[in-house]
Parts: structure tokens; C-alpha cells; sequence
């Protein structure tokens, strides 16, 4: 398959698309890779049974997909732009396809977080370029009622995935949540080269150096995280990791600033809302993250759950956005949405909060419960919400770049979360007995309730009546 770009890349070298295998195969291939992210958190308990990989082992498992994902989008994007849409799909798509097999075949916890590595620099490819090629294909009365469609793929995946992963590692085994991808990403990929039609976009630079540096400085400071518990905060590894990380993040603002065509130009933020709602998306994903990574494996490592029970007890957690988020979506256009992403980030604080102070060996479901829905509702208020005020930070020709980096950020804050919460975690419990993992849990998502606060303090730097016209399916910031 050649990657030489046409003579003209701002016009499609196919003819009128086929519309519904557009939204039927862009949509499918968005919901497998968007469900990949949570699919594995049921089933994590299993893989670390099955591989001995230890609570460090199962965070990497999360953060390697997420990084790599969050590192790789804005190049996906790029890279469909210059060498043809459904080109980088179908590859995005084979490259996911083949690392879910390499995720099903490892053999040790270092080759297992290689593929979800490798995954996620294929979803990299195909979540952004998935929704650019359902915009351009149906016609602008049609694209809001298609984008909400779409976007609403998000919050089912967010409610499926945990069930799902309990479904198929305890009915068979951990192996097959990786390996119903393969099935599925053949026949997208076959059906995608067929079908779907081929666009070009503006050939711009990739920003290979700002790639490259912000990946290190996030690894170097998520590896010191996850390590210092086990190695010691003064060894020589964690700290040649943490300025390793830090320099490296250094760097890639200086870069930034100076580069041609950046990935994230500094100048959008300087713009308010911009910030603010990039501060709040940061935070919230943070908190977002390391608390449903942490109640998954408390369900089941403290109080005995399977991963199927563990699922639904964790449902009025997951499955909220489904019901509330378009609810919130409408409101945020009658009232503004820095009240709404407000209360919604409150919200989301105080039930953490809540679940934090009723946890223990024997607690009341009934209790917790109250928690998880006080929490759910905060998601399901911020999730629309947030991504719709970086948007509206920005003019239209920037939107793709705004999108990008919102959706940059987000990945890398639920990677910061889970970082920050398991070392807490760590350094007060473990996955010893239910006793010692309960004494690390309730710490730990108080650290994912201040990532909350900090979410809420964030969003009041918004304006007062900032405009919400993003259509209210959409539940995370893909670009558009």
C-alpha cells in the first residue's frame, strides 16, 4: 500500500459514498476501540492471576493504551489528512486488529503491555479519522442528528465495557476480550477498503519532535508514579525518571512555541475558555479514571465480586451518561455552561467523596450506591459539556486543532489520574488482603476527589454564558 499523497489533496478521488456503511462501518470501528479503554478494567484481577504482573503490571496495562492513544491522535488526524482518509482507517484498523492478537497471544505482563501499546496507536489513527469521514460524508442538515449518533457510541461503550469484560473473562477467559476484536476489525477493514469513500485534507506538517517529547515526559513521570512506591522516592531510578519527564515536558513547550506547525499551539491558550476548559477536561478525565480503575478491582480483590457482579454493581457509575448526559447537553444551552460543568465536577467530587467514606470489608451496597450515582450524574453533566466550551473557545477553521488537543488532554489526564491515585494507593495499602486494599482505596479516591475539585475550580474561569451548540449525543471531545 503506497503513502504517496496525491497532486490535489483537498478533493475526494471517489465518487458519492455509500452513506449508511459510512455510519455503520466509521461508528463500529469507533464504539471497538472507545470500549478497549474499559473492556479490560473487569478483567484485570484474571490477567494478574493469570501473567503475575502485580498492581504496577495492571496499571501499565490501562496507560499503555491510553498513551499511546493520547500521544498518537493529533498524528492520526495528520496522517489521514496527507495520505487519503480511508487509507489511514483501514491501516489504523489493521494495526489495532493485529496488536488485540498480540494482546491475546502474550505470554508475560512485558509483552502484553507492548500490544496495548501498539493498540492504541491504532485507535490513534482510527478515532479521529473515523469521525472526519462521517462528516464529510452526509450532508450538513444531516450531520447533527449522525454526529449525536455517533458520539452516543461513547457512553455505551463507558457502560458496556465493564460488563462485557466481566462477561467474557469469567463465561471464558481474559484471552477472548482481546480476541473478539479480531473478527470484528477483518471485516471493517475488508468492508472499509470497499466502501468507504476516499477524502484528502490540507497536507501539513506532522509534529514529529512534539510528539516525541510529549510522550517522554508524560512516561517519565507516570513511570516515577507508578515505581516509587516499590523502588523509593530517593532511588536513583526514580529520580533520573522524574527529570527525565520533566525536562522532557520543558522542552516540548519550548518547542511549541517555536514550531512551524504545532500540535498544540500555545497561543490557543491564551484564549480563557480555551484553558479552562482544557484545565477542567484534564482534571475531570483524571478523576474519572482512577476512580473506576480503582472500584473495578475493590469490588472484586476486597469484597469478593465476580467480574460480572462487579459490573452491574458499578452501573449507576457507567451507565448515567446514557440517560443524562443529553438531559445535560439541552440544559447547558437554556442556562450556559459553566454552571452546568460546575455542579456536574461538585457532583462527581462529592459522590467520590461519599464512596470513599463508606468503603470498608463489609460495607452496604445501598450506601455506596448513593455515592455512585451522585458521581454518575457529575460525569454524565461534564462529559457533553466540557469539550463544547474548548470548541467554542476557537474559531471554525480551528476547531480540528482545538478537538485534537482537548481530546489529547483527556486521554493524558486519565493516564495522570490513575498514576497519581494507585502511588497514594500504594503507599497506604495493597492487594494483600481485603483489610490492606481497603486501607489504600479510601485515600486513593480522595485523591480522585480533589482531581475533581480542582476540575469545578477550573471550570469557573469559564465565561458566564458561554455558547453550547455541540450536538447533545456527543459525550467525549473527538474532533468534528
Amino acid at each position: 500500500m503506497s503513502l504517496t499523497a496525491p497532486p490535489d489533496p483537498r478533493h475526494a478521488t471517489a465518487g458519492p459514498p455509500r452513506l449508511r456503511w459510512v455510519l455503520v462501518l466509521t461508528a463500529s470501528a469507533f464504539f471497538m476501540t472507545a470500549l478497549d479503554a474499559l473492556v479490560v478494567a473487569n478483567a484485570l484481577p484474571q490477567i494478574e492471576a493469570s501473567l503475575h504482573m502485580g498492581f504496577a503490571g495492571l496499571q501499565w496495562t490501562v496507560n499503555a493504551y491510553n498513551i499511546a492513544l493520547a500521544a498518537g491522535i493529533i498524528c492520526g488526524a495528520a496522517l489521514g489528512d496527507r495520505f487519503g482518509r480511508r487509507r489511514m482507517f483501514v491501516v489504523g484498523l489493521l494495526v489495532f486488529t493485529a496488536a488485540s492478537a498480540g494482546c491475546a497471544l502474550a505470554p508475560s505482563a512485558a509483552l502484553l503491555i507492548g500490544a496495548r501499546t501498539v493498540q492504541g496507536l491504532g485507535g490513534a489513527m482510527v478515532i479521529p479519522i473515523s469521525l472526519t469521514i462521517l462528516t464529510e460524508a452526509f450532508p450538513v442538515e444531516r450531520r447533527a442528528a449522525v454526529i449525536g449518533a455517533y458520539g452516543g457510541l461513547a457512553g455505551i461503550a463507558v457502560a458496556l465495557g465493564p460488563i462485557l469484560g466481566g462477561l467474557i473473562s469469567e463465561g471464558i477467559d481474559w484471552h477472548w476480550i482481546f480476541w473478539v476484536n479480531v473478527p470484528i476489525g477483518l471485516t471493517a477493514a475488508l468492508l472499509s477498503a470497499r466502501l468507504l469513500p476516499e477524502t484528502f485534507g490540507a497536507s501539513g506538517r506532522i509534529d514529529v519532535p512534539g510528539v516525541a517529547l510529549v510522550t517522554a515526559g508524560v512516561v517519565g513521570v507516570v513511570w516515577a508514579l507508578v515505581r516509587a512506591d516499590a523502588s523509593g522516592w530517593d532511588s536513583p531510578e526514580i529520580l533520573a525518571m522524574l527529570v527525565l519527564g520533566i525536562v522532557a515536558l520543558a522542552a516540548f513547550v519550548l518547542w511549541e512555541r517555536w514550531a512551524r506547525e504545532p500540535m498544540m499551539p500555545l497561543r490557543l491558550l491564551g484564549v480563557r475558555s480555551f484553558a479552562a476548559g482544557n484545565a477542567a477536561a484534564f482534571m475531570s478525565w483524571a478523576a474519572i479514571n482512577v476512580a473506576a480503575f480503582l472500584a473495578t478491582q475493590y469490588f472484586q480483590f476486597a469484597l469478593g465480586y465476580s467480574p460480572v457482579e462487579t459490573g452491574i454493581r458499578l452501573l449507576p457509575f457507567f451507565a448515567t451518561p446514557l440517560v443524562v448526559a443529553p438531559i445535560a447537553g439541552a440544559v447547558s444551552q437554556r442556562v450556559g455552561l459553566r454552571p452546568v460543568i460546575v455542579l456536574g465536577l461538585a457532583l462527581l467530587a462529592a459522590g467520590i467523596a461519599w464512596v470513599a467514606l463508606e468503603a470498608s470489608t463489609r460495607p452496604s451496597y445501598p450506601a455506596i450506591v448513593i455515592g455512585l450515582a451522585v458521581a454518575g450524574v457529575g460525569i454524565s453533566m461534564s462529559l457533553p459539556t466540557v469539550p463544547t466550551a474548548v470548541l467554542d473557545a476557537v474559531s471554525p477553521e480551528e476547531m480540528g486543532t482545538a478537538s485534537g488537543v482537548n481530546n489529547m488532554l483527556q486521554r493524558f489526564g486519565g493516564v495522570f489520574g490513575i498514576a497519581v491515585g494507585t502511588a497514594v494507593f500504594g503507599a497506604r495499602g495493597g492487594l494483600g488482603t481485603p483489610a490492606s486494599f481497603t486501607d489504600g482505596f479510601r485515600p486513593a479516591l480522595g485523591v480522585a476527589a480533589a482531581l475533581a475539585v480542582c476540575g469545578a475550580l477550573a471550570a469557573l474561569a469559564l465565561p458566564g454564558r458561554a455558547r453550547a451548540e455541540a450536538p447533545a449525543g456527543i459525550l467525549v471531545g473527538e474532533p468534528r
